[in-house]
C-alpha cells in the first residue's frame, strides 16, 4: 500500500515520540538512584581499636550496626595509633581521592595535646581537613576530646574549644566529648585499659551511642 505524505509525516512523528519516550525511561533510574554512604573515620587509637582483638571498636560496631540498616554503606578505617593532626592532614588528600566518602569522621587532636603541641597549629589542621573534605563532597564530623585536669584549666579549656570554634567556622557536625560517660563516669578507671588512656573494650559500644546521633543525619 502506498502511503500519502501525510500519513508518512503521522508515522515519522509517532515514531520520533517513541524514541524519546524510551530515553527518557531508560534515564530515569540512574538519574535518581541515591549513592550509598562511604565514611571514611580518619583518627588516632581511640578509632584504630589500640590494645583490642580485632572488631572491638567503635568503629567496626559502627560498619555492624550499617550493615543491618544500610546494607549498600562502606566505612573506612583510616585511623593510625599515635597519629596527630597534623599526620591526618598529610595523609586526607589521597584518602579523600581513594574513597570518595560522602561522609568524613575527624577524630584527632588527642595526641597533640599528649604531646604539648601549639593549639593554633591544632586548629590550623582540624581547619584544612575540615575544608578540604567539604570541598571533596563529604559532610564532616568532629569528635572533640578533652584533656585530664592536671593539664591545667586554662589549657583543657582552650583545647577543648578547638573542636567547637572549627564546626562553627565551616558549619560541620561537632561531638563535643568521644569519650562522655566514660573518662567522666564515677568508675572511670574500669572503663580504660592500664595505662589509663585507651578505652577497654566494653567502653566502645558507648563510644559509638556517643557518636550515632550525630552521625545518623549525616547519611540521610
Amino acid at each position: 500500500m502506498k502511503l500519502k505524505p501525510s500519513d508518512r509525516t503521522r508515522r515519522r512523528l509517532l515514531a520520533a515520540v517513541a524514541a524519546m519516550a524510551c530515553g527518557m525511561s531508560s534515564a530515569a533510574p540512574s538519574a535518581s538512584a541515591p549513592q550509598a554512604p562511604v565514611v571514611l573515620v580518619v583518627g588516632d587509637s581511640l578509632s584504630a581499636e589500640y590494645g583490642l582483638a580485632r572488631g572491638q571498636g567503635w568503629v567496626a560496631l559502627l560498619q555492624e550496626r550499617l550493615a543491618k540498616s544500610m546494607p549498600q554503606a562502606r566505612v573506612i578505617n583510616a585511623s593510625v595509633s599515635g597519629d596527630t593532626t597534623a599526620g591526618g592532614r598529610a595523609r586526607l588528600a589521597s584518602l579523600l581521592k581513594q574513597h570518595a566518602p560522602t561522609v568524613v569522621v575527624i577524630e584527632l587532636g588527642g595526641n597533640d595535646a599528649l604531646r604539648g603541641l601549639p593549639l593554633q597549629g591544632t586548629r590550623d589542621n582540624l581547619q584544612t581537613m575540615t575544608r578540604a573534605s567539604q570541598a571533596a563532597g563529604a559532610k564532616v564530623l568532629l569528635l572533640g576530646m578533652q584533656v585530664p585536669p592536671n593539664y591545667g584549666s586554662a589549657y583543657g579549656r582552650d583545647f577543648a574549644a578547638v573542636f567547637p570554634e572549627v564546626a562553627k567556622q565551616n558549619k560541620a557536625a561537632w561531638l563535643p566529648f568521644l569519650l562522655a560517660g566514660i573518662a567522666d563516669a564515677p568508675d572511670a578507671s574500669s572503663w580504660f585499659q592500664a595505662d589509663r588512656i585507651h578505652p577497654t573494650a566494653k567502653a566502645h559500644p558507648r563510644m559509638l551511642e556517643n557518636v550515632w546521633p550525630l552521625l545518623q543525619p549525616l547519611l540521610r
